[in-house]
């Protein structure tokens, strides 16, 4: 995503959260924490409700008409949001999404947390665009959403999103992350200008992994834009412009609920480009053996284990230790020398051969039946990123089959998005290796 550029950040509750980092990164990087965790005790959907993660963190949620939309306070007996029970449902969901976000900032108990911010405080927007992204985490998180292999029109997208049972913003931000074609989302909000005169700035732009690098947030919108069009929720206007980028793009828009007490509605905007950017990647899927990778250069082998695995396992694992036992052994040396506590989230790195080593991620806790999935998403996502490091350092291409959907009982488009934000986003080649289909065999009847 890129919004910290062009926007200088002055409110306090998002300079608390951010110490000094950039608070996209870091709102990014808390929400992102609280749905694993979510997935991990087995939040159901789509659609996924934010109850959910209210009760994983001891917040009341209570019904409110006199409410204008959703409030975060502190309570008697800890924070509770209140909520307007009248509005859409999509929109309750995202309001109580949206002051669930305001729980990641450390002064939220300071005051009462109204969604859309007081207007007395001029930087509020700021701290608003942020639990906007976090609270369109939460209601369609990752792994959500799968790909479309063609972008339908806008008006086929609103329908489309009706599915999820989410808001528009909600769902062009996760089409945005998912997409394989060169698309971006941006989302814009009207200020108020000298004699009453209405303008339109970019909150944030998300492109696609095959999208061009954009740099519009926090920029104006151009009097003339399609942007200006959409003067009301749900109404849609399209048009090639060129304020984007240096060339014709195709953008279409679509009025979404502005702040309580606004005149005019935001406006989310989705970007076609002619062309995938040709440094640009995506995951390459193809049939064959992990054990046997493709492309020369420096090689990453990829594999998931336990925090209880002296030795690999079975499936893959087993397969790479028959091959190359060498490289279990010294993994079983190293990892031994790791305190149990300290495990989940480690990499080993098993050299094989000159410029080929597997890469042990610890990221499933413990083995055998269980109820929930075993796999620790938190401790794979660090490890993905321990390994992106490595693989930047040596300039190696990553291979794997689909880990973690084995044993662990992982999501494959839960961990497919990491893998894409940490490595492919970072121009890592990553190969995923699935088992050829097996022939039909021909039955004989009498």
């Amino acid at each position: 995503m890129t919004i910290e550029k062009g926007i200088r950040w002055t409110n306090t509750s998002v300079k608390a959260l951010a110490k000094g980092a950039d608070p996209v990164i870091a709102v990014q990087v808390a929400v992102r924490r609280l749905v694993l965790k979510a997935k991990e005790q087995g939040w159901p959907g789509p659609p996924f409700n934010p109850l959910f993660i209210a009760e994983m963190m001891n917040v009341r949620i209570e019904a409110n008409a006199s409410v204008p939309d959703a409030r975060l306070m502190q309570g008697e007996r800890g924070p509770t949001i209140e909520f307007n029970p009248k509005q859409p449902r999509e929109r309750m969901r995202f309001s109580i999404a949206h002051e669930l976000a305001h729980l990641l900032f450390p002064d939220w108990a300071d005051e009462v947390r109204n969604r859309g911010g007081e207007k007395s405080a001029q930087d509020n927007w700021q701290l608003e665009m942020l639990c906007n992204i976090a609270a369109s985490e939460i209601v369609l998180p990752i792994g959500s959403l799968e790909d479309f292999h063609r972008i339908p029109s806008i008006e086929d997208l609103m329908r489309a999103r009706r599915e999820f049972d989410v808001s528009v913003e909600a769902f062009l931000i996760r089409l945005a992350k998912v997409s394989t074609l060169p698309i971006g989302v941006f989302v814009a909000s009207p200020r108020i200008q000298a004699g009453n005169k209405r303008e339109y700035l970019v909150d944030y732009y998300i492109g696609s992994p095959t999208a061009p690098e954009v740099d519009i947030a926090g920029t104006p919108v151009p009097e003339s834009s399609v942007v200006n069009q959409c003067t009301a929720i749900g109404h849609t206007d399209l048009a090639l412009e060129t304020w984007i980028t240096r060339s014709t793009t195709h953008v279409e828009c679509v009025g979404i609920p502005g702040f309580p007490g606004a005149s005019y509605p935001r406006v989310a905007g989705l970007v076609r480009f002619d062309q995938p950017e040709p440094d640009r990647r995506i995951i390459r899927y193809v049939h064959g053996s992990v054990l046997e990778p493709r492309n020369g250069g420096s090689k990453i082998l990829c594999q998931l284990v336990n925090d209880r695995a002296l030795k690999w396992g079975g499936g893959v694992a087993r397969k790479v230790a028959t091959k190359f036992p060498e490289a279990e052994a010294s993994f079983s040396r190293s990892f031994q020398e790791i305190p149990p506590s300290e495990r989940l989230g480690a990499v080993v790195f098993s050299p094989i051969e000159d410029g080929i080593c597997v890469a042990s991620i610890v990221a499933q806790e413990g083995y055998g039946p269980s109820l929930l999935p075993r796999i620790r998403y938190t401790a794979l996502q660090h490890g993905l990123a321990v390994v992106a490091q490595r693989a930047i350092e040596l300039s190696a291409t990553v291979h794997m089959p689909r880990i973690g959907t084995g044993a662990a009982g992982g999501e494959w488009p839960t961990i497919q998005e990491m893998i894409d934000d940490l490595m492919v986003r970072a121009g890592i080649r990553v190969t995923v290796y699935d088992p050829p289909p097996r022939r039909q065999q021909l039955e004989l009847f009498d």
